[in-house]
């Protein structure tokens, strides 16, 4: 069986998630489907244009404590970004394009770990081809291909379905059509699939 994890490279709750997901799911034999989407058109439907952590001040201020609190549990580095959020449109086109590869996961853990621990531009294209070549790829080929038509168009379709098929946050996982959101959810959600798989 497998999971779907959603992500969106500004959120910070996608960020202990995608450093934590693969070996929790190892544990309990299941696979993880990479899918990187955008969450401002979905914003933009509730009427925000803007993150709720910037447009509600005291959400904000929590949600960084607890961050501060999740990363410190997981020995995770953080480094409250000097821009929040980063836009993450590069990096969403290149999983989406190449979400089978077995780089991809290494790739995601490098550009969360650039924007949260390293305060590190990852709308830069050096950044992105940084933690490309840190994974052994060809920076300069997979960022042409991400320019093209095709790219863009796929990770247009890929935030539509999962508009569509009830995603409202990052990070969500979803296990057939059961939907978990949150970072605090990952564990439940591989405990369901693991027994969906019995």
């Amino acid at each position: 069986m497998q999971v779907e994890f959603w992500f969106e490279f500004a959120s910070t709750y996608s960020y202990p998630a995608a450093m934590r997901i693969q070996s929790l799911a190892a544990a309990r034999g299941v696979t993880v489907a990479w899918r990187s989407f955008l969450l401002g058109p979905i914003f933009q439907q509730q009427g925000w244009n803007d993150s709720p952590f910037n447009v509600f001040p005291v959400k904000g201020r929590y949600m960084w404590r607890d961050m501060e609190r999740i990363c410190e549990g997981l020995d995770l580095s953080l480094r409250r970004p000097t821009r929040f959020p980063r836009n993450g449109l590069l990096a969403a086109r290149v999983v989406c394009s190449h979400a089978d590869e077995p780089w991809i996961p290494d790739f995601v853990r490098g550009v969360y770990s650039a924007n949260f621990a390293e305060d590190a531009e990852i709308s830069d294209p050096a950044v992105i081809s940084r933690c490309l070549e840190t994974v052994g790829q060809d920076a300069a080929a997979i960022l042409a291909a991400a320019q093209m038509p095709a790219s863009k168009q796929k990770l247009k379709a890929q935030t539509a379905e999962a508009m569509e098929r009830g995603i409202f946050g990052a990070p969500s996982f979803l296990v057939g059509s059961e939907l978990f959101w949150g970072n605090d959810r990952l564990e439940q959600a591989l405990d369901w699939a693991a027994r969906a798989a019995r």
